[in-house]
C-alpha cells in the first residue's frame, strides 16, 4: 500500500475520501501534496471497488489555505531563482495545472466537501471535481490579482463553464475572499452544510451514486460531459452517443441495468471500468504535453 506523507486515502463502501493533511499548515499546498493526490487518482481510477472520490481538508479551519510559499512548502514559482528562456520547458508548467488535468482524466466522479478556508489552488482544485457541497464556514477566494499573479491549475478554462464568464470575472478581478452563501449564490457549490453535517452528505451523495449506477455508464458520461460541452456542433455529441450506447447496450451492465429493474431489486452490475471501457474509449487526443 502507498504511504502517504501530506494526504489520508481511506476507501470503504465503494467510497474514496483523500483527505489533504497539514492542519497545522491550514492544509496548504505543496508539490509533494499535489504527487501525493495524483498516485492516489491513480491508485483509485485502477481500483474496480471504488465508485466515487471525496476530497476534504484535515481539521476544522480549512480545506487548502493556497499554495505553501516557504521553503517547507518544496519550492514555488514565486521563490525559484531559476531562469526559463524557452516557455514550453516542463520547469514553466503549473503545478496545480498538472494536478487538475489529472482530475480531468478521472474514471470516478469527484465530490469536493470543503470545510472550510479554500483560496487560491484550495479553490481552484476544486473546479476540476464534479459536484462541490460547502461548509457553513467555506470561505472560497481567487486572489490572484491581490498577489500579482494570474489564475492557475486552469481554472481560466474551468471557472467560467461552471458559473458563467461575469462571475468569474467577478471573483478574480477583485480577488475577494467570500463566504459559503455567496459560493451557492453564484453557482460554485451544490448546498451548504452545517460542518458536522458536511461529510455525511458527501458521503450519502457518493454512496447514492456507488450503490445504484454503472461504473460504466458513470465513467463514459463523466468523460461525454466535460468533453463535449463545447464542441462546435451538437451532431459532434450525437456520434459519442450513438457509438456509447450501442456498445453499451451489448454489455453486462445494460442486460442486468433492465433485469433489475424489471426484478425490481438492486442491480449489481459486472462490468469493470480497468477492463470493459467501449473500445473508442479514449476518442481524444488533446493532451500535447505528453
Amino acid at each position: 500500500m502507498t504511504q502517504y506523507t501530506q494526504i489520508i486515502v481511506a476507501k470503504a463502501d465503494g467510497i474514496a475520501t483523500i483527505t489533504l493533511n497539514r492542519p497545522d499548515k491550514m492544509n496548504a499546498y505543496t508539490r509533494t501534496m499535489g504527487q501525493e493526490i495524483m498516485a492516489a487518482m491513480d491508485d483509485i481510477d485502477a481500483d474496480d471497488a471504488v465508485r466515487a472520490v471525496i476530497f476534504t481538508g484535515s481539521g476544522e479551519r480549512a480545506f487548502c489555505a493556497g499554495a505553501d510559499l516557504t521553503p517547507e512548502g518544496g519550492g514555488h514559482v514565486f521563490s525559484d531563482p531559476t531562469e526559463v528562456s524557452d516557455l514550453s520547458d516542463p520547469k514553466v508548467r503549473d503545478g496545480g495545472g498538472l494536478l487538475t488535468l489529472r482530475l480531468f482524466e478521472s474514471k470516478k466522479p469527484l465530490i469536493s466537501a470543503c470545510n472550510g478556508v479554500a483560496v487560491g489552488v484550495g479553490a481552484t482544485m476544486q473546479l476540476a471535481m464534479d459536484i462541490r457541497l460547502a461548509s457553513e464556514t467555506a470561505r472560497y477566494g481567487f486572489v490572484f490579482a491581490r498577489r500579482g499573479i494570474v489564475p492557475e491549475a486552469a481554472s481560466s478554462w474551468f471557472l467560467p463553464r461552471l458559473v458563467g464568464i461575469s462571475q468569474a470575472l467577478e471573483w478574480c478581478y477583485t480577488g475577494r475572499v467570500f463566504d459559503a452563501a455567496e459560493a451557492k449564490a453564484g453557482g460554485l457549490v451544490r448546498s451548504i452544510h452545517a460542518p458536522q453535517d458536511l461529510l455525511h452528505a458527501a458521503k450519502s451523495l457518493a454512496r447514492e451514486i456507488a450503490e445504484n449506477t454503472s461504473a460504466i455508464s458513470v465513467a463514459m458520461t463523466r468523460a461525454m460531459m466535460w468533453r463535449l460541452m463545447n464542441a462546435d456542433h451538437p451532431m459532434e455529441a450525437h456520434k459519442i452517443d450513438s457509438r456509447a450506447i450501442y456498445r453499451l447496450s451489448r454489455g453486462g451492465d445494460a442486460k442486468e441495468g433492465i433485469a433489475s429493474f424489471l426484478e425490481k431489486r438492486r442491480p449489481m452490475y459486472p462490468d469493470k471500468v480497468s477492463a470493459d471501457m467501449p473500445d473508442f474509449y479514449p476518442w481524444w487526443d488533446d493532451r500535447p504535453y505528453e
